[in-house]
């Protein structure tokens, strides 16, 4: 341990942990994550927001699989809808990177969040991401209250 930031926040575990603004998650770059440059491709980054977004639903206790095997009422899934990224520095291979995410706002079928990408105390890159729960028909389904709980900011940020 020691390298690159690495420190105790790594006890976290595989799916990171809820925290009082959201979820956060930590995660290694890997030499698949870089370009020929040798730091991250830009794609990348939506790829390690991605983790951070699942995961969080995941700890809330929101799963993908329950989503799909119609448990409410009907198949459901997350789609995102539009997302804002502001890229700040670049991450290298063997970075330990911290991803947060917090819930901004949620309305009807929408959920407003902001995350950002972290090394240590720099931010590398933010972005703000509008999703949407759609049903099998294609249209927005309305959140259910029990996920507007969970996903809700328990501390004002």
């Amino acid at each position: 341990m020691g390298d690159h930031g690495e420190s105790a926040t790594l006890s976290a575990g595989l799916s990171g942990a809820l925290t009082e603004f959201g979820h956060r998650l930590m995660a290694r770059v890997y030499y698949a994550d870089t370009d020929f440059s040798g730091v991250v491709y830009h794609a990348r980054y939506l790829e390690f927001f991605e983790r951070g977004r699942s995961d969080y639903l995941r700890l809330t206790g929101v799963h993908h699989t329950e989503l799909a095997d119609g448990r409410h009422g009907e198949k459901i899934v997350w789609v995102v809808r539009r997302m804002e990224i502001d890229f700040r520095g670049s991450a290298v291979i063997d970075d330990i990177l911290t991803i947060d995410t917090r819930t901004e706002d949620i309305s009807g079928a929408r959920i407003f969040m902001a995350q950002q990408l972290k090394r240590g105390d720099e931010v590398l890159v933010e972005a703000r991401v509008q999703a949407a729960i759609i049903g099998e028909n294609g249209r927005p389904r309305r959140f259910p209250k029990e996920w507007v709980q969970a996903f809700m900011p328990k501390a004002a940020s």
